[in-house]
């Protein structure tokens, strides 16, 4: 990091390589003590492991390093003013109130906006138009409503009426018995759920649509080129590269994406459909016991019970997805759009694997296979990884800088084994 601040990078206000808990505490507590007088702003800070072999050894989860942690500081309140209550529809149609608040400075962000989640909280907490309210921003980033000062609350103030319409289609607002949400019942004929269910299709994890931005999306289902997802693939290029900030280069580069984007994978598909409660996790669930999409679409509640992650409530929803006919013809389009995915085959059973039964150990740094890539080839013969070494461990597959893994498994005697030993494992 010295090197780094060398070539001019600001240095944080505070840095210390910490031994124990008690120290760690103790730098936290200057910080908190010092943070207005630092040149910065600040929200926290972050805890690491002071070693690149372990850093290289904890790894990643999906979204975060193991390795590294924030400690936040207490969140700054200020008092405000609730101004309005504005209504937003998303991709399931949940309509969510904000509150639309006096603009306050909270360490130099200009706030003019709070989350209220749902009209229960706003019950709850008895927020009324033009009550003082006490505002934090959680982790200096979400600004939300945390109570109400009543003892400076204006008379005749109003209470906030629940919607009975939909603000963007003017359709039923409606609240299931037994959920805190209400939402528009229109689905996908609702403009706002047009809107997010496209930018859902087009995420990274979904289709992966590059270029096609939440700004862009808009614009489409504004000037009506766009009404479903299905309608993406039917762009041409003269009408794109008429619309503002768009030119033939991008309006090119953009049906390029889309062409590209027609070869998936069936669990990103599912994902892409924005079914309600079924996240990656479940698509690849779904993909892998189904097989095929029409096994999928066929399948009743029982059935779908049967999966992997999937209990009543989500498999409702996911027969329901499939029993509406404007989303089957919409799935139509997709396919006919040239849409598809590779043919899925069944597993073969684990006891026939040739690594069934063997634990392994990945440590270091590797230069032909990433290491989850790794992790993957070897589950997929059988074999489970591990994140430690024990004596149950069959082998531990090292790379550069293996750090204390190496150590320990050579202590057991366990196997250990390079890059070129794992290529030819895999072979």
């Amino acid at each position: 990091m010295d090197y780094i601040y060398s070539l001019g990078f600001r240095k944080p206000p505070e840095r210390a390589v910490c031994t124990n808990a008690l120290e760690i505490e103790s730098i936290y507590k200057l910080m908190v003590h010092d943070r207005e007088s630092y040149s910065m702003m600040l929200d926290g800070m972050v805890i690491k492991v002071n070693e690149i072999a372990a850093q290289i050894d904890m790894g990643f989860t999906v979204k975060v390093p193991r390795f590294s942690v924030a400690y936040k500081f207490p969140a700054v309140e200020k008092i405000t003013t609730v101004k309005e209550i504005i209504l937003q529809v998303g991709r399931t149609g949940a309509v969510t109130p904000v509150a639309i608040v006096e603009p306050t400075d909270i360490e130099g962000a200009m706030v003019e906006r709070a989350t209220l989640h749902n009209f229960d909280e706003i019950d709850r907490k008895d927020i009324r138009l033009g009550d003082k309210v006490i505002i934090l921003r959680s982790g200096d980033v979400i600004p939300k409503i945390v109570r109400v000062v009543k003892e400076r609350r204006p008379k005749g103030a109003e209470k906030i009426p629940r919607p009975v319409q939909c603000p963007v289609c003017g359709s039923a607002v409606v609240q299931a018995e037994g959920e805190v949400l209400a939402r528009c019942g229109a689905g996908l004929f609702c403009e706002a759920q047009v809107k997010e269910a496209i930018k859902h299709f087009a995420s990274r994890k979904a289709m992966d649509i590059d270029g096609l931005g939440n700004k862009l999306v808009e614009q489409l289902v504004d000037i009506g080129l766009v009404s479903s997802v299905a309608d993406l693939y039917k762009l041409e290029r003269e009408p794109l590269a008429a619309m503002d900030r768009m030119a033939e280069k991008s309006a090119s580069n953009l049906l390029e994406a889309l062409e590209k984007s027609k070869a998936t994978q069936l669990f990103k598909f599912i994902f892409a459909l924005g079914i309600r409660e079924v996240g990656e996790a479940t698509a690849v669930s779904l993909s892998e016991h189904y097989l095929t999409l029409d096994a999928i679409q066929k399948a009743d509640l029982d059935s779908l019970q049967e999966v992997n992650d999937v209990g009543p409530v989500v498999a409702a929803y996911v027969e329901e997805f499939f029993r509406q006919t404007h989303n089957l013809e919409v799935i139509e389009g997709l396919i006919e759009a040239g849409v598809h995915w590779p043919i899925i085959e069944r597993q073969q059973s684990s006891a026939s694997l040739p690594l069934q039964g063997q634990t392994y150990v990945i440590t270091g740094a590797f230069t032909g296979m990433a290491r989850d890539k790794m992790k993957q080839a070897l589950v997929q013969l059988g074999a489970k990884v591990s994140g430690s070494v024990s004596k149950k461990t069959y082998a531990v597959i090292v790379g550069e800088a293996p750090g204390s893994k190496l150590v320990k498994a050579e202590k057991l005697g366990i196997q250990v084994l390079n890059e070129a030993d794992f290529e030819k494992l895999i072979e």
